[in-house]
């Protein structure tokens, strides 16, 4: 699920919880929206979490560090 889905699942749970005032027969909504923004928030962070995972580059232990280069053509 993508960072989309997450805050379309906290909205829509949001709605039903806060906006709506229906009265089905055996189903709470106010519950359903609860555990909708719960659900949302914790793909949230999942989600965050294999981002900022993907971001972090190791260098092996073997590589050389990278070097500037002094060279003149690029200054131009």
């Amino acid at each position: 699920m993508g960072i989309g889905g997450c805050i379309g699942l906290i909205a829509v749970g949001g709605i039903l919880t806060f906006a709506v005032d229906w009265d089905l027969a055996g189903v709470n909504v106010d519950l359903v929206g609860i555990i909708m923004m719960v659900v949302g928030l914790i793909g949230l962070a999942v989600y965050a979490s294999v981002l900022r995972r993907r971001r972090v580059q190791a260098l092996h232990p073997g590589a050389a560090p990278v070097m500037e280069v002094d060279d003149p053509r690029y200054y131009r």
